[in-house]
Order: C-alpha cells, then structure tokens, then sequence
C-alpha cells in the first residue's frame, strides 16, 4: 500500500508505478489468489484498490467516501481527506470485519459482449466505500431498532447494487442482537426474473459460508413456486430468492400459516425500477387486491417493485415484524415518503446515497445527455370530402386527439423517421465497438412498434441493407391493424429469426442490430452494446431517467451515446435527469386531508347509501355469505348505471362527466387512502369502513366498452410534412438543489369535462396553425401522392403485381410506373395542380419509391385480403 503525498506526486502516477513496477510474476506476495487480498493507493486527496495486479491492464477502483455527491472526498477539518481511510477503514475491528465477511471469491461465466467468447472467471470482491458504509449504516440501524422499520438505498446505477445486496442479505441473515437472539427469522430478496436467476443468485450464493443457506424459489422443480415458499419459510432458510411475481404470494403465506406467526423478516427489495407488465402484473395485482380488475388489457399495464412493497405495506402484513430495505436509483415519490428518513430539517430522503453524479464522474455509468439530438415536426392537414361529415359537430378536444393519433401512425410520419434513423445509424452509431454497437426504438403504443418494424423490414430490403442489418420487435400480446395486414401480429410472427431463443440472447448475438420496443425493455434491460435510441414516444420524469439510462453501461471502448428525439423537449428531459442527478428529496409531503375531500364528494353524488356501506363491512368482517355482500354492492351499482344510462340517452355530457369524476374519486380515494393510512392514523372507523366498501365497489362501476371514436379520419389527408434536425445538445447535467418529490397533494380523480363541440374542419384548422408561420408551407405536399396511394391500391393490374410478387419484384415491376402514368394523366382536375407540381420534381421511379415507402404494397395486400374476408373477389383471382 503506498502512500503518496500530492504535493510530490499524482494519484495518476501513484496507479501507474504500483500496476507496472510491482509485476506479480515470481512474487507471492503479489500474486493474485496467493499474497496480498487487496492493493491500496492512497494520496492526500483519493483512495484506490484493486484485488488483482496485472500489469497495465490492472483496473483500480476508487475507494472514496464522495465529494458534493461526486467523486473525490470532502474535506476533513484539520487533516487530509483521506484521513478516513486509516482511522477508519484499518482500524482493527473494521479490518477483521472486511476480511471476514466482505472478502470473497466470485466464479462466474462471461460472454464478451464484442465477440461473443465465453470465459470463466475467478474474481476477488472487495467493497467500493459506499458499498461497505451502506451494509455497516444497515447493521448499525437495525440492531438499534429492531424489526419494522424502513430502509431506502438510493445506488445509482453503475454502483454494485448487486454485490451490496448480496452483502446485506448475509448481514441481515446473521446479526445477532445484543441478548444473543437473531434479529431476523430469515431474508427475502424480491428481484426480476432475469437478475434473480443469474447474476443475483450467484452473488448471494457464492457469500456462503455452509451450503443450503440461500433458497431461490424459481420454476423447473417438482413443487410448484407456492409450495417452494411454504416449504422454504418453515424451514427456516436463511435467505429465500423470490421474482416480484412471487412475493405477493410469500407475503400471504407468512401472513396465513399459523407456523410463521410472529416471524420476523427482512425483505430486500432489487431493482425497484425492473416493472412486470401484461400477464405477470394483473397476476401481481390479483393477489395484492384479491382480485384484479377483469378487462385489464394485456400489454399495456405495468407493476414494479415499489408498487408491490407498497401495496403489501397497505394490507400491513408483518407490522413491526418485517423490515423492507428498497434499493432503487430513482425513487418515486411515494417510495421516498414511505421509505425515507427524515433528516435534521424534517425533509425525507434516502436512508443512503451513491448518485448518478459519482457514478458518472468515477467511470462507472455514462453521461447519455452528452450526444442529445432533437427533431422538430411540421405539418398540414385537409379534408377531401365534405359530404362524409366535416360539417358535423364533434367533440373537439377528442378528435383533436384522435388526429395527432393517426397522424403519428401515419405511414409518410413512419416512413420519414424511419429513414432518419437507419441512416443514422449506419453513419454514425454502427461503427461504434468495432462494428458491434447496436440500438433500440422506442415507440409509443403496440400498433406503433408493428408499423415500425414492417417499415424498418421494408426500407432495408428496398436499399439492399436487409443482409447487413436487423430488427426485433417487442411488444406485449397480439395487435390488429388492419391496414398493415389482416392478420394479428405477435412478437412471434414478426420475430421468425429468433428460432427460440430468448430477445436478449437474440439481440447480443451479430444477427440482430436494432431493437424496436413497444412498453417493454425500456427498463431493467442491461446490454452494454447500446450506443444508439431514437425516442418516438413522450417520455417524462422517472421514466425519461429510466429508458434513456439503458444506454449509460459501460465497456471498454464504449465512449459515446447517441440520442435522436423526435418529440420531446431537450429541456423537460433534462429537468427528469437533474432530478436524480444527486440527491432526491421529499420536498412536498402528501396532504393527508384529501381523503376527507374526496370522501365528501363522493356523498355530494348521492350514489352511494351509508346503509349499503355499513352492510358490506359488516357482511366481509363477518365472512357472511357473498350473496349478502353482492346484495349492497348492487344496490349502489345501479343507482350509478341507470344515472349513467340516463345522461348516455339524454345526451346530457355535463352529467355524464360528474359520473366520470365520481368515478375517478372511488379509484382515487382507494389508492390515497391505503397509501395515507400507512403514514398516519386517521383514527376514523367511519373513513375504514368506506375504504372496505370502495374496494369492491370500484369493480362494479368500471367502463364496461370502450369510448366510440370521435371522428372518422378516412377523409383526412397529410397535405405537407417536414421532418427537421435541429442542433445537436450536450443537456449538461449541473450540480444545484437536490431533485423535489412529491406526495399525493392532490385528489387525483379527472374532472368533468363539459364536451366542447365543433367542426372537423375547425380542428384541422386548428392543428394546422401549431405550425403557421414555419417553412413547411414551401414544401412540396405530399398530397398529391396521398391521393394516389388512396386510388391505386384498388387497381386490379397493381393488386396483381402486390399478390404475386416479392417487395423487391413488385417495386421494380414497369406495370407499376405504366400504371401510375395513366393515374396521374387522368387524375381529377381537382388535384392537377399539385400532379404537375409532383412531376415537375420527380420521375416515376421516384414516385414509386415514395409510394413504396408510404406502405403501397403492404396496403394493397391489405387491400386485397380485407376484400376477400368480406366474401369479395380481386380479379387477380379470377
């Protein structure tokens, strides 16, 4: 351990002349797994180890307390800052401490993310600072309080959240209270499928000092996932491994078996941001709630570890017997109010913190704002035929909705960006890490990602890059859209090349380089060979943090990210990014009043009878019959749907958005109030009684069929588009005030909204003057070609062409450009100025093209199978 003084000498020449002037070769003292355990460099200033020296390839790490939540140490008033290190850290017991229970051997498989090889390595842990001060602040806690408090690690990524939860599962498994008695029972990690099942698992295991003392409840064995547990907490096993799937189910076997009454337990919660959706999260919410709410839409929903802990928090299982230790680097809100500790100002925080700013200055994660660069969008709408409806009175606001909708899938929008983003990343991002970096899509919605994916697949083949790149799509159930085919997409129909392996094994392999995402992957997904995202999707707060994080892992030769937005502003972005940059702290606790604000609300709407309340209470107290239960939740039930059936016939809106927001308060009221009552006593059985009852009564009053759609958008065409680069951005994340978080503050229920009605065209106009004033008036529209595209897909010559022929054999066929000559030449007068306009500027090969990349052979197959399934008849056919 040498020790400089920074007067004489750089840390930097410190590393340097200890990694290549102490050669381990012949030296045993120096050799890895024989001598020294770790190697030390200390100057006034910094801290660095490394277990293994090996020349110039030695890796040291920095053992540094922080500085200003970054890297470096803060001063030491009267000595160096490193002065922590030998009063401190070799301080006898803490020494011993380290050695003992630190210290240990990691075995593990690799697989090179450059070239794929896999090797078997044999590692030496030794804890960062922050690692060792979180696990010992832990200890020092929980022995001084006992079972039943709340613990939040705020680590941010790049921090080793997986080797210090391995540490403090065996910390938490052995402390031993001053009596002699162990403080726990046992230790249950709750972490995704994916990291549960390798990486985690691996870590806890390999801390073991006798075997059998992590149980991972995992699939593939005799007894089922239930039974596991069951087995697993009797037993008395030390550390048990469950997925977030599972631990609702943990959570109700120690909370029913008469075996585990009175057990005490610590519940380590990784990776607090990984969600579940679809499936997995309406299982999680079914056991959370004892019933999820039937029509949950697969896909669409999402759960992740802090909903569950505070959900089962809410049921107040294990109170005062189980404490949960949540590591998270970007806590929401509610997590830091139900997790954090206050400091001496009274603000909650976290319990620990290693920032997103010491990780990003001490090498371990990357600064993914530096190469940020933002699209703007311009364009201009019409109706072509007033006869279907652009004179009748709509509700405005939802069609306005509903044309920003399809503008977005539209097929010109998609083709354009399209073309941005594979051109892009060609020139740009490819080259990355040796010709291995690859990409990831985001999109907002399921039928998005299809669209995507079809005209990714399609611009590869029409420029002959099909045998040099590749695409995956990921989304969650199956979609219909009828104008790129007539049958449902899946992951599997539109991912022939996985041949059964799973998306992330695909996707770290040559064959694929693009990943186009639909609400999956976006977090929790850890591939350090993602250099690119191009972002078509509003992302905001914790989830803007989350996604565009899955680019900040780091490798060697990994030096830059790249970010193309199409639609959100850099400045909201970096708003999200400062939030968790340092520290984030509860500045805007919840109001504990609104439960009485909305509880008087909902008796204002005279729905609900206090007669009905107290029966279903006393009725689900009492386990009576459920047809004694079903008797006073009905009666409530129909006064709401004759009201609501009433307004629905009365054409009354105003009505109609009071029963909305009533509503939205029962929804409201539930989640506010099992999150409240965890913070503070309300004291009020007549509050409880109400939140028993609004928890079935919730399901009976929830929209039975989707809204109908406002307008009919056939007749609406893209006039002119312009999609424009703007200056590229580095957001540059600056040190300020800590991150704000709120509580709930507010009600949250949607308010009635009295519909505002006008015309179509109204809204069209509306739309198209976001955009006044801009050059996208000097552009030639793409009108003219939409109305080809609108005519030829019904031409019987062309139908041929797209039902017997390849993309690629139908693009080049010259009855395609024969065809669309004669079309254009007798289009109607209507349209001619804007035909000689398109002619003026291009040839008929490069209308194709542009018909190509607006989706003219897949809507001309659509075509022609929508027509068939209607019993018609293409004269391909005859």
């Amino acid at each position: 351990m040498p020790a400089q003084t920074d007067l004489t000498q750089s840390l930097a020449a410190g590393l340097k002349q200890y990694a290549q002037d102490r050669k381990p070769e012949g030296e045993p003292l120096l050799t890895f797994g024989r001598g020294a355990l770790v190697h030390f460099v200390v100057t006034n200033e910094e801290v660095h180890m490394t277990t293994k020296l090996d020349g110039p390839n030695t890796r040291f790490l920095p053992f540094n307390r922080g500085k200003a939540n970054g890297a470096g140490n803060a001063a030491i008033p009267g000595t160096s800052p490193t002065a922590y290190f030998w009063e401190e850290i070799l301080e006898r017991g803490t020494w011993l401490d380290l050695l003992g229970r630190f210290l240990h051997y990691r075995f593990e498989e690799k697989i090179d993310p450059i070239d794929g090889k896999k090797s078997y390595a044999k590692s030496l842990r030794f804890p960062r600072y922050h690692q060792w001060r979180a696990v010992k602040k832990l200890e020092r806690s929980v022995l001084e309080e006992g079972p039943g408090h709340n613990y939040l690690i705020q680590h941010s990524a790049g921090s080793g959240k997986t080797d210090s939860i391995a540490w403090a599962a065996h910390r938490m498994a052995q402390l031993h209270a001053a009596d002699g008695q162990k403080v726990f029972d046992g230790v249950i990690v709750v972490s995704d499928r994916q990291v549960l099942d390798g990486q985690l698992q691996r870590a806890v295991e390999q801390l073991e000092t006798t075997s059998g003392v992590f149980q991972p409840i995992t699939r593939g064995r005799d007894a089922s996932k239930s039974a596991q547990l069951a087995e697993a907490l009797l037993a008395g096993k030390q550390i048990i491994g469950v997925t977030l799937q599972t631990f609702p189910h943990a959570l109700t076997t120690i909370e029913k078996h008469a075996g585990l009454a009175g057990h005490r337990y610590a519940v380590i919660a990784d990776e607090a941001h990984s969600s579940q959706s679809g499936e997995a999260a309406a299982s999680i919410k079914q056991v959370l709630t004892a019933g999820a709410a039937e029509g949950d839409e697969v896909g669409e929903g999402s759960v992740d570890v802090e909903d569950v802990l505070a959900d089962v928090m809410a049921r107040k299982v294990g109170v005062g017997t189980i404490s949960f230790l949540a590591f998270t680097a970007t806590p929401k809100g509610k997590t830091v109010e139900l997790f954090g500790r206050e400091d001496v100002s009274g603000v909650k925080r976290a319990f620990d913190l290693y920032s997103m700013k010491q990780a990003i200055e001490e090498g371990f994660i990357l600064d993914v704002l530096k190469n940020y660069l933002p699209y703007d969008l311009a364009f201009t709408l019409a109706h072509t035929d007033r006869a279907t409806g652009v004179d009748v009175e709509i509700d405005t606001v939802k069609a306005s909705s509903e044309v920003m909708r399809w503008v977005r899938l539209h097929p010109t929008n998609i083709a354009q960006k399209v073309a941005v983003i594979v051109e892009h990343f060609r020139t740009n991002v490819r080259s990355e890490l040796g010709g291995r970096a690859k990409a990831m899509v985001v999109t907002g919605s399921r039928k998005e990602a299809v669209r995507y994916k079809l005209a990714i697949d399609a611009y590869l083949k029409e420029h002959k890059l099909d045998g040099q790149l590749g695409s995956l799509v990921a989304f969650s159930g199956s979609v219909l859209d009828a104008e790129s085919g007539s049958k449902e997409f899946t992951e599997t129909s539109m991912n022939e090349g996985l041949k059964g392996r799973s998306f992330e094994a695909a996707f770290a392999g040559d064959e694929f380089q693009v990943m186009i995402v639909a609400n999956k992957f976006q977090t929790g997904f850890d591939q350090p060979l993602l250099v690119g995202m191009y972002v078509d999707k509003k992302l905001s707060g914790i989830t803007a943090v989350q996604t565009l994080s899955r680019l900040n892992r780091v490798i060697p030769g990994k030096e830059n990210t790249y970010v193309i937005d199409f639609v959100n502003d850099p400045d909201q972005i970096l708003e999200a990014f400062q939030t968790y940059y340092e520290d984030a702290e509860l500045t805007q606790p919840s109001d504990p009043n609104i439960i009485h604000d909305m509880l008087g609300k909902l008796r204002s709407m005279n729905i609900i009878d206090t007669y009905d309340v107290d029966g279903v209470v006393d009725a689900w107290l009492t386990k009576s019959s459920h047809n004694t239960l079903y008797s006073h939740i009905k009666a409530s039930r129909d006064v709401f749907w004759t009201r609501w059936n009433d307004a629905v016939a009365a054409s009354d809106d105003l009505e109609k958005g009071r029963l909305e927001e009533f509503r939205g308060t029962v929804l409201a009221f539930v989640r506010a109030y099992d999150f409240l009552s965890q913070i503070m006593d309300y004291g009020d059985t007549d509050i409880e009684k109400w939140a028993i009852f609004l928890r079935v009564y919730r399901r009976v009053i929830e929209r039975q069929d989707a809204e109908p759609s406002a307008i009919n958008t056939d007749d609406i065409v893209l006039t002119h588009y312009r999609l424009r680069k703007l200056d590229a951005q580095n957001l540059g994340l600056t040190t300020g005030d800590p991150g704000q978080l709120a509580g709930i503050t507010a009600a949250g229920s949607a308010q009635p909204r009295e519909a505002k009605y006008g015309l179509l065209q109204d809204v069209i106009d509306k739309i198209n003057g976001l955009f006044a004033g801009t050059d996208v008036d000097e552009i030639n529209g793409v009108s003219a070609a939409e109305t080809i595209l609108r005519h030829v897909v019904d031409n019987p010559k062309i139908q041929a062409e797209a039902m017997a022929n390849t993309p690629i054999d139908f693009e080049t066929s010259p009855t395609i450009a024969a065809e669309l000559e004669d079309f254009i030449y007798a289009s109607a007068a209507g349209h001619s100025n804007a035909m000689t306009a398109l002619l003026k500027k291009s040839d008929f090969t490069s209308i194709v093209n542009v018909l190509v990349a607006m989706g003219l052979y897949e809507r001309t197959r659509s075509e022609v199978e929508r027509a068939a399934s209607a019993g018609g008849m293409w004269a391909g056919s005859a």
